[in-house]
């Protein structure tokens, strides 16, 4: 061979050398083809575990009757294989006065690929959807169901008899 040949081959090899040992060391978008699944979905339902587990903004205040803002909703991202899934909060942020019951909240078309008890969450027609079976959401008391669809529905409070 010719030292011209020898000198590129030997260039060539530092230059994947370089390569391989720069992507396996480098932090960003490359890095993350480099992680099995089971990391990365160790990680996403570690994140998603954090997410519900951060206090609420809202602040607690003792009044004498409930409102509708009473009512917290939050969701956050499931399983991250197969049919996307989410996982849905619904809380009594009231700390005096009686329970809020038949409480409606929109929810557009909502559907899940996956069955979500009725008594826990149902569509009764467009846009409107009953808590807790329309029974009495007690102070403190969270509601919590999966539901799987491509896409997370938008879920806000609607109504709600307050005594």
């Amino acid at each position: 061979m010719s030292f011209c040949r020898i000198c590129f081959l030997y260039l060539m090899m530092f230059i994947v050398t370089r390569w391989i040992l720069g992507v396996q060391s480098a932090a960003g978008p490359l890095n993350k083809f480099l992680l099995s699944s089971y990391e990365i979905n160790n990680k996403k339902s570690t994140i998603l575990s954090k997410k519900l587990q951060q206090p609420s903004q809202r602040k607690l205040l003792a009044q004498d009757t409930c409102t509708g803002r009473d009512i917290s909703i939050s969701q956050g991202r499931g399983s991250s294989s197969g049919i996307p899934q989410f996982i849905v909060e619904i809380a009594n942020t009231c700390v005096s006065g009686c329970a809020p019951s038949n409480i409606h909240l929109h929810c557009s078309w909502f559907a899940s690929a996956t069955l979500v008890n009725p008594t826990n969450f149902k569509r009764l027609s467009y846009d409107d959807c009953l808590v807790n079976g329309g029974n009495p959401l007690n102070n403190g008391q969270i509601i919590r169901f999966t539901y799987s669809n491509t896409f997370m529905y938008p879920l806000r409070f609607k109504s709600a008899k307050f005594c």
